[in-house]
C-alpha cells in the first residue's frame, strides 16, 4: 500500500509514534490525515505540523460508537478511508490485583477499539476492493510483558485480532500489518521508558529504546511491501521463533529473565 493520494485516519496521534506515523503518512503523499486523541492540544499540534492536508479530532478509542461516527464523518466528508491506523494505548502495571475493571479497560483500548475499526471501515473497502488496516500491538503480543497481565493479554488479542482480519480479507483486496516494537521513547511509560536504560527493559527481550520516527519509517515499508509484522527491533523474531521451537524452554527463561528484572 502506497499512502499517495490516500484518506488516512490515525489514532493516538496526539504523541509518540502515532504523532511520528501521522507525519510520516502525510509526508509520503496522503491526501488527507485525520489525527485523533483525547489529549486535544497534543493533538491539533500534530495535525498543524502536518499542515493543510492535517486535521484534530478528539476520540475516546474505547468507545466503539465514537470510532464509528468518525469514520462516519470522514467517508462523508471525504469520500473515504483507506487506511485505518489503530494506534492509541496506555501502559498500566499489575496483574492479578488489578480489578477486573481495569483489565476490562486494557482490552478495550487495545483490542476492541481494533475491533471497531475494522467494523467501520471495512464494508466501504470491499465495495471499493481496496484498503488497509495497521494496527499497533507490541512485541508483548508476541512474547509477553513482565510488569503487567492485562498489557501482555490485551496485545496477544491484538495481535491474534490482526492475523484473522489478514487471513479473512486479504484476498478481497484488504491489507492488514501490525506493529510490535519493543521500547520506543513515548509517553506510554513516562519519564522511565523514555529515558530507560536499555539493559534493564521491563519488555521481554528489550534491547534498547527507538525513537518514533524510526518506528514510523518501518511501518510504511512494511504496509508498502504488504508484509504482516512490522518488527522494528528485529530481534523480536528470532526470540519469537525460540519461543515456537520449544515453548516450555522459553518459558522457563522468561521465568529468569523476570526474576533478574523485577524480583519474584
Amino acid at each position: 500500500m502506497e499512502m499517495q493520494g490516500k484518506v488516512v485516519i490515525v489514532t493516538g496521534a496526539g504523541s509518540g509514534i502515532g504523532r511520528s506515523l501521522a507525519q510520516r503518512i502525510a509526508k509520503n503523499g496522503a491526501e488527507v490525515v485525520v489525527c485523533t486523541d483525547m489529549n486535544e492540544d497534543n493533538v491539533k499540534d500534530t495535525a498543524s505540523s502536518i499542515g493543510e492536508k492535517g486535521s484534530s479530532v478528539f476520540l475516546d478509542v474505547s468507545d466503539e460508537a465514537a470510532i464509528e461516527s468518525v469514520v462516519r464523518d470522514v467517508e462523508e466528508r471525504h469520500g473515504r478511508v483507506d487506511v485505518f491506523v489503530s494506534n492509541a494505548g496506555y501502559g498500566q502495571a499489575g496483574g492479578l490485583d488489578l480489578p477486573t475493571a481495569d483489565w476490562e479497560k486494557m482490552m478495550n483500548v487495545h483490542t476492541w477499539s481494533h475491533l471497531a475499526a475494522a467494523r467501520a471501515v471495512i464494508p466501504g473497502m470491499l465495495e471499493r476492493g481496496s484498503g488497509y488496516l495497521l494496527s499497533t500491538a507490541s512485541a508483548a503480543g508476541l512474547l509477553t510483558q513482565m510488569d503487567s497481565g492485562p498489557y501482555a493479554v490485551s496485545k496477544h488479542a491484538a495481535v491474534a485480532l490482526a492475523e484473522w482480519l489478514a487471513i479473512t480479507y486479504a484476498e478481497k483486496g484488504i491489507g492488514v500489518s501490525v506493529l510490535c516494537p519493543q521500547a520506543v521513547r513515548t509517553n506510554i511509560g513516562g519519564a522511565a521508558n523514555r529515558n530507560r536504560n536499555p539493559s534493564k527493559p521491563s519488555q521481554a527481550g528489550g534491547d534498547g529504546v527507538l525513537e518514533p520516527d524510526l518506528v514510523a519509517d518501518a511501518c510504511i515499508e512494511t504496509m508498502r511491501e504488504g508484509r504482516f509484522l512490522v518488527l522494528p527491533h528485529p530481534e523480536v523474531e528470532t526470540y519469537f521463533q525460540r519461543k515456537a521451537n520449544d515453548y516450555d524452554r522459553w518459558l522457563h527463561g522468561m521465568r529468569r529473565f523476570r526474576e533478574r528484572l523485577i524480583g519474584s
